[in-house]
């Protein structure tokens, strides 16, 4: 089994600041990290330089894989664009190398599946240059949910292809969203980013998780994060494993150190 590469989205530890996030990240052995747009008070949205983002990243010897993310892109609009140039220009200055793209999720989408998969390709199209124009890679994201426009990697795929963007698109696998899509498809040489997160509450069916429901990974995890792991490594996904649990008790810890590294050790340890 390969060695795992952790990561750690800043969803993980909101709570504590830039400098002390890239702290923890060291002591956990971790040297690349994902840094969040929708996350109040937080950089990017309490208005940080990216400069100062990557001189603190530099300093510290972290790598910031990604930002995310990009929200819905697959609707391309002149408010799109805008904001999808913003959000490269900051990726391409804070020292990012990617930007998380991530598709419409309303059960207001009244587009037909034809409607939704030409509105997908035309907006890879059209993000293609504003990736190229400031060196980073999209990387898309099929959300598991049902009132999501984009469920499944295999569409995802597809109108990477039909829209000629396999140069400048991967995809995340999200092992959330791979659960609830019900699609057991795995492209190792197309992913560019693996999310990782469990959920524990035997009270919820499928349909009915959602991203609070969201916290680390433990022995408790209904959603086959160990198994997807070991398919994605064994099939040769040499990329970085980030956490990205959403639940307010993992947000608000006041351990997240000790929370993250447990479930670090219990990931190695269940593999090894």
């Amino acid at each position: 089994m390969s060695r795992i590469d952790f990561a750690i989205n800043r969803i993980s530890a909101p709570r504590l600041s830039f400098q002390d996030y890239l702290a923890m990240c060291q002591r956990l052995g971790v040297s690349t990290i994902e840094i969040r747009n929708d996350l109040n008070g937080v950089e990017i949205s309490d208005g940080t330089s990216p400069l100062a983002i990557r001189e603190a990243a530099q300093a510290a010897n972290i790598r910031i894989r990604s930002i995310n993310a990009l929200y819905p892109f697959d609707v391309f609009d002149a408010d799109l664009q805008a904001r999808a140039v913003k959000l490269a220009a900051y990726a391409r200055d804070c020292g990012a190398e990617a930007l998380v793209m991530c598709p419409l999720n309303s059960w207001e989408d009244k587009r037909s599946a034809s409607e939704r998969y030409s509105d997908l390709v035309n907006a890879l199209k059209q993000l293609r240059p504003i990736l190229d124009d400031h060196g980073i890679t999209g990387l898309v994201e099929p959300l598991g949910f049902e009132e999501c426009s984009l469920r499944r990697k295999s569409d995802a795929v597809k109108a990477i292809f039909d829209a000629a963007g396999e140069r400048h698109y991967q995809l995340v696998h999200d092992t959330f969203h791979h659960h609830l899509s019900g699609e057991d498809i795995f492209y190792p040489e197309l992913t560019g980013l693996v999310h990782i997160s469990g959920v524990e509450s035997t009270e919820l069916a499928d349909n009915q998780m959602r991203d609070g429901h969201r916290v680390l990974v433990g022995d408790a995890d209904r959603l086959g994060n160990l198994r997807q792991l070991a398919i994605l490594l064994q099939r040769g996904y040499d990329g970085v494993v980030s956490f990205e649990p959403f639940a307010a008790e993992i947000m608000e810890a006041s351990d997240s150190e000790a929370l993250l590294r447990s479930s670090m050790d219990y990931i190695r340890h269940s593999l090894s």
